[in-house]
């Protein structure tokens, strides 16, 4: 019998449905009201919980688009009783904080009625899952790329969904007094765009770089630095991310993928296939030229202390080490009793895996983009629209590609935006409260960004002294939200656990 989530609404006495057309509230309205909810019943897996749901608040006092920036609170009832729900009380749960970001498009609020995306169907709902074990849920929506308002202005390009998460946060910390949970465990989590979002939260949190944005929304007077992050695969680093995949898919030739768009926020796939061509070959030359400079940059050392660069060709230790994070993937796999003889370059002797050839692992991958794989040359990707303007659909975000644009007249978007969409920019960075705790996921047969720009972000939090829980699950493709036990063992476990210095 598959998973699944059976939801019943009973509002009970003295409970309001917040399901009324949005309304743009003053300051004074930030205020969590605790009586307006509806009751709701969960069941999953055998498991009952009644939750008081706090649905469609508007988080910020002068809201862009109110469907968009509100959020969805759910509670377990039992926390108003004053009981526990396992180690948790009402005043030490942990708020689990769970974009649904696709493709920087706009996201609206998470809900039991609905599985977030991208990632597998029939898969049980994530906040379902968190509130049986006691976490209190807080599903924000926020603006995208592809938002315009009446008189036809675009109105969620970058930084737009990043400041609306952040004002997100800065609700929650406003009203920790008023609300069941502990604001100082807020946990965010997030898949592909989303992903990202995730960890520019934990990076940026208090960067004054937001700061003018946030107050034109009228977000709470609040922190907006959160306690730890999940991201699954995480498409970030876009400046850099170009020179990354070429370095990768050296040599691979033909693409075989998945484009994925949103329409009136139902997900639509349709297969691209093909072979690049002698102009394409070249980019991706020229591309990966470019890496080995980039990487070496970084000064990047492994978690025992060895240099990871990489020579003129793209060789070297950080090869290496990312080949090693391959092999422990799949020896895990294999100790699960899960097959990897038969992956392309797998070395598997006596159930033990021996080796990977990196080139024979990524050929059996196959290239899923074409080069330039995120600043298309044509203005035509996600990222290209995610980096437009309120007037201007799509910029290019790179040197590279605006050098060699097919569009005329074509710009670039400049450099400060760039800057606060990469979680990079404010690592270790003055005026930036950092998470204390990181679980980054990507899987081992995704293709939508190379190995190489997760494991960049999970070595340099490593290198500042961040705890990282990073790994390549075996066989995983591009998704999120498949480990759900793991990763909420790993929230219960870090919110034991005394935070780190900040």
């Amino acid at each position: 019998m598959s998973l699944r989530s059976l939801l019943t609404t009973a509002a009970t006495a003295g409970a309001i449905s917040l399901n009324a057309a949005h309304a743009a509230p003053s300051a004074a309205d930030l205020n969590f009201d605790a009586n307006h909810y509806v009751k709701r019943e969960v069941e999953l897996r055998g498991q009952r919980i009644t939750v008081r749901a706090y649905e469609n608040i508007v988080y910020v006092a002068k809201p862009v688009d109110a469907s968009l920036q509100a959020m969805n609170i759910y509670v377990p009832d039992a926390y108003f009783r004053g009981e526990r729900i396992g180690a948790f009380t009402a005043e030490t749960a942990p708020i689990f904080l769970p974009n649904q970001v696709g493709g920087y498009m706009p996201a609206r609020p998470g809900s039991l009625d609905g599985a977030k995306m991208p990632g597998p169907p029939n898969r049980p709902n994530t906040i379902a899952e968190a509130l049986l074990r006691g976490y209190i849920v807080a599903a924000p929506g926020a603006r995208g790329r592809t938002n315009q308002n009446a008189e036809g202005r675009y109105t969620g390009k970058a930084p737009a969904a990043i400041v609306d998460l952040k004002a997100a946060v800065r609700y929650l910390r406003f009203n920790d007094a008023r609300m069941p949970g502990n604001a100082e465990r807020i946990i965010s989590n997030g898949t592909s765009a989303g992903g990202a979002l995730s960890a520019l939260l934990g990076a940026s949190g208090n960067s004054a770089d937001f700061e003018p944005a946030l107050r034109a929304l009228g977000a709470a007077p609040a922190r907006d630095d959160i306690f730890a992050v999940s991201a699954y695969c995480p498409i970030t680093n876009l400046e850099h991310a170009d020179a990354a995949y070429e370095w990768q898919f050296d040599g691979v030739h033909d693409y075989k993928g998945i484009s994925i768009s949103m329409l009136d926020f139902k997900v639509e796939r349709k297969e691209v296939a093909g072979t690049l061509t002698a102009d394409q070959i070249a980019l991706s030359n020229a591309l990966k030229t470019q890496f080995p400079a980039y990487l070496n940059s970084l000064a990047l050392r492994s978690p025992d202390g060895r240099a990871l660069t990489l020579d003129a060709q793209g060789n070297g230790p950080f090869k290496d080490y990312v080949k090693r994070l391959l092999i422990a993937s799949a020896q895990q796999a294999q100790a699960a009793g899960q097959p990897v003889g038969a992956t392309a370059g797998v070395k598997l002797e006596d159930a033990t895996v021996r080796d990977i050839d990196f080139a024979a692992y990524v050929r059996g991958m196959a290239r899923q983009k074409t080069p330039p794989a995120f600043d298309a040359l044509d203005l035509g990707s996600g990222e290209n629209d995610l980096f437009g303007t309120e007037q201007v659909k799509a910029r290019h975000f790179t040197e590279f590609s605006l050098a060699n644009s097919r569009i005329a007249g074509a710009t670039r978007a400049d450099a400060q935006t760039v800057r606060m969409m990469n979680p990079l920019s404010y690592l270790g960075a003055a005026g930036a409260t950092n998470a204390a705790f990181w679980r980054i996921r990507h899987g081992a047969a995704d293709r939508d960004t190379s190995f190489a720009i997760p494991t960049i972000l999970a070595l340099t939090l490593q290198q500042q002294g961040r705890p990282v829980d990073f790994a390549l699950p075996w066989g995983v493709p591009h998704s999120g939200d498949y480990d759900l036990d793991e990763l909420f063992a790993w929230i219960t476990q870090i919110t034991r656990t005394p935070a780190a210095e900040r």
